[in-house]
């Protein structure tokens, strides 16, 4: 089932705002069914079209990233091009609060010709397939002039039936002060928009940036497969690691 851009508009955008404000991520419960989520999985793991790197060879883990490509299939490109829609005015609004004067378009497409003009052209949405051991090193995505404040992960199945360990988590990092790690309680469908690389904090003195990066915790047992969708492609590079600050 491809969601409608009806179905992103109707979701409590006022509350899903504030929780990004406050904490740096936003859970969309069961955003896919269960049955649909699953069959993304199991496409996922039979598809030949997508480009297979290993977590191990980028220093970044142990499993697979399983990359779409500049065109997305169903429904990826659906979600990106109206969860974008969406997210465009919160991103817009993360820049006013400390006084940056860079906007956001309104659509998806009109901010990926940005990328282009820039020379960001290579695509970072992709699949993760971790087995057991395998993990997701902390990291972020936010190479290139253009990098869009928010991302979103999604679970494509369950913890505690098909896997176990493989928490999402996400850590903090405020001038002068220890990281904050937070996880982020995902089930079978759930999606969840976290920010990509800094967000902004109000202190004493007024708003200023802090650093975020996430991970996925060692797998104990069974597959986890996840989906990452980026907003802004990376620089051209000769191989996937220049995509990744860690």
């Amino acid at each position: 089932m491809t969601l409608s851009a009806d179905t992103f508009e109707k979701l409590d955008w006022r509350a899903i705002a504030a929780q990004l404000d406050g904490e740096g991520y936003a859970v969309l419960p069961r955003l896919a069914g269960a049955d649909e989520a699953r069959r993304l999985a199991r496409e996922a793991g039979a598809s030949s079209a997508l480009r297979r790197v290993s977590l191990d060879s980028l220093d970044l883990g142990r499993g697979d990233l399983l990359y779409f490509g500049a065109a997305l299939p169903p429904p990826w490109a659906q979600w990106r091009t109206n969860l974008y829609r969406q997210l465009a005015p919160i991103a817009n609004r993360w820049n006013e609060m400390p006084g940056m004067p860079y906007r956001f378009p309104e659509t998806l497409d009109a901010f990926l010709e940005r990328n282009r003009r820039a020379g960001q052209t290579q695509a970072q949405s992709h699949l993760n397939q971790l087995g057991a051991d395998d993990y997701l090193a902390l990291h972020q995505r936010s190479e290139g002039e253009h990098v869009f404040p928010l991302q979103v992960v999604a679970l494509l199945t369950a913890p505690g039936k098909d896997f176990t360990g493989g928490e999402l988590v996400l850590t903090e990092q405020r001038p002068r002060m220890q990281s904050r790690p937070t996880v982020v309680p995902l089930g079978l469908g759930d999606a969840a928009i976290i920010a990509t690389a800094q967000r902004p904090f109000k202190g004493s003195s007024g708003y200023y940036r802090v650093n975020l990066r996430h991970a996925v915790s060692r797998v104990r047992s069974g597959e986890r497969i996840g989906v990452e969708l980026s907003f802004h492609d990376a620089p051209r590079a000769a191989d996937d690691q220049h995509a990744f600050v860690p």
